[in-house]
């Protein structure tokens, strides 16, 4: 509920101090002295359009801020536990507008961007506007208004969701089509390449072997001669090697240790390096003898070597990136094979995609026609207390696939027949202006009792009302305020003395500057105010008898 309205700065209101109260509250005073500033106020405090032109003339900025009791609005509380922004059993929200046209927002204190202030701001006030029926001739607004009273938000959010899916697989299907031809050209190029890769047969490490064995086999006579004069020089040779040489030097030691005694250790060490030399030599006589020079696999593997090196320079990759560039190109070609399989398969799953959107679109569809029906009787009966005793009202609903959208497949058309014979038509087609009003608040009051939002606020909703039937909108009014906190701006003196308290808007000029101000009228004043509204501005002692029986009848 809203508590308490702080206007500062804002259009013609230099200052503002509000404090609101439960039930009905109605907003009077002269024409132009600014009876809806204070809900324009509270619009640009919810996340409403900024202007510059709204800083009042001289003023830095406008700031407006507006507290909100939050008992039993469920909505708003988990809304502010989800974005870590609650604080308390209270809300309060503030809205500042710089003459330079800047803009900021804050709730509980916090900064937040203007899209959580029109978020928040939807589950704390709902504003009915003076242009209301205007809109109400738009389909749009009229599905709106059945799925606000009609309360199945989840089945909404359902069928939006399984649109949203339906037209993402028809977009991929759509896509693989368009880019078909050119995904054929592409692959086409790319099967080229790969069957010279295939037919080089390439395997995983190849190369590697390859470059090495190629390597060897290039070097082998060097190699060959390299390992005969280590043998030569270690063991083989006829008139020098190191073997004999050590075997001298072991001869020499032994006499030596004979002398010497501490020179024992010596022998030992030089039999080891003896035994080493001797491994030595066998193993590269070994290795020596296992050399074969043959021109045929040196032929063979030169012209391997060769085709991978042209191959790897001609797919502009080098010759240890060649394996893996043909698996590359093998990837793509998969990755593009439009076959009949694939197209068969994403049309299977679009179809599938579709039923789901469609059985969730006729769960919404249900659920809309079960609460039109329901609505038409209400509305009806509604109409007919404000003195449109044999009008009817019938919500249409047409529903077909063809008009497939993220909010299902129906078509509404809000119908009336304002007198016994006529059929049922338009409501843009068959109500005067009169009618539409009062078409609009009856349908307005309605769902208003549906939507679960604990601050209600009509902003002269009953132009085109009077006499009887602004007595039988008055009661509407006042028993919705019942169960609801309401804030009625009216023209009306039945409508104003059914609320439980009344505003009074005055404007005066001073010091060559207009100012707006509002505040409670006590008992008697609401007597004289509900008398201006209905003698004018000359008051008697009959206006002012029939305001007290509005009261007493409110």
């Amino acid at each position: 509920m809203l508590s308490h309205l702080s206007v500062n700065n804002f259009a013609i209101v230099k200052s503002l101090q509000l404090e609101l109260f439960k039930g009905m509250t109605t907003i009077t005073g002269e024409t132009g002295a600014g009876k809806s500033i204070a809900i324009d106020a509270l619009g640009l405090c919810l996340g409403g359009r900024a202007d510059s032109n709204m800083v009042r003339p001289g003023e830095e900025k406008t700031d407006v801020s507006a507290s909100f009791v939050l008992d039993n609005n469920i909505n708003a509380t988990r809304w502010l536990e989800d974005n870590e922004l609650l604080d308390g059993g209270e809300c309060i929200i503030r809205r500042i507008i710089t003459k330079e046209g800047r803009s900021r927002a804050f709730i509980n204190g916090n900064p937040v961007p203007l899209s959580q202030l029109k978020s928040l701001g939807q589950t704390l006030v709902n504003i009915h506007g003076q242009h209301a029926h205007h809109q109400l001739m738009k389909q749009e607004y009229q599905l709106t208004l059945l799925d606000q009273y009609a309360g199945h938000q989840r089945l909404i959010e359902t069928s939006k969701k399984r649109y949203s899916d339906w037209r993402q697989k028809q977009n991929q299907l759509k896509t693989l089509r368009t880019n078909s031809q050119d995904n054929l050209a592409q692959k086409q190029l790319l099967e080229y390449q790969v069957k010279e890769l295939d037919e080089l047969a390439l395997n995983e490490g190849e190369f590697t072997e390859l470059e090495q064995e190629h390597k060897l086999l290039s070097s082998s006579g060097e190699i060959a001669l390299t390992c005969q004069q280590a043998l030569n020089e270690l063991y083989d040779g006829d008139d020098v090697n190191a073997l004999a040489l050590l075997n001298s030097v072991s001869h020499a030691l032994a006499e030596l240790v004979t002398l010497d005694p501490k020179l024992a250790h010596l022998p030992s060490m030089l039999s080891d390096a003896m035994i080493q030399l001797e491994e030595t030599h066998l193993e590269l006589r070994s290795y020596a003898d296992g050399i074969d020079v043959d021109p045929a696999r040196i032929a063979e593997v030169e012209q391997r070597f060769s085709k991978v090196m042209s191959t790897a320079r001609k797919h502009n990759v080098s010759a240890d990136e060649l394996y893996q560039h043909h698996q590359n190109i093998k990837a793509q070609i998969e990755a593009l094979d439009c076959s009949d399989e694939k197209f068969e398969q994403l049309e299977h799953e679009v179809e599938e995609k579709y039923q789901a959107f469609l059985q969730a679109a006729e769960k919404l569809s249900k659920s809309r026609k079960r609460y039109a029906k329901e609505l038409n009787k209400l509305i009806t009966q509604s109409m007919h207390e404000l003195s449109m005793e044999k009008a009817q009202f019938c919500i249409d609903i047409n529903s077909e696939a063809k008009h497939a959208a993220p909010l299902g497949i129906d078509s509404i058309n809000f119908l009336v027949s304002a007198n016994p014979g006529q059929p049922l038509q338009a409501i843009a087609k068959v109500a005067s202006g009169g009618e539409l009003s009062r078409i609009s608040l009856a349908i307005q009051v309605i769902t208003a009792q549906k939507v679960q939002t604990p601050s209600l606020i009509f902003d002269e909703v009953d132009v085109g009302i009077s006499g009887p039937t602004a007595s039988v909108v008055g009661k509407m009014l006042r028993q919705l305020g019942e169960s609801t906190q309401v804030l009625c701006v009216t023209h009306l003196p039945q409508v104003a003395g059914s609320g439980h308290q009344q505003l009074f808007v005055s404007k005066q000029a001073k010091a060559g500057k207009t100012e707006t101000r509002m505040h409670f009228l006590d008992n008697s004043q609401r007597v004289d105010e509900l008398a201006r509204l209905l003698g004018g501005s000359q008051i008697t002692d009959s206006t002012r008898a029939n305001a007290k029986e509005l009261l007493v009848a409110a």
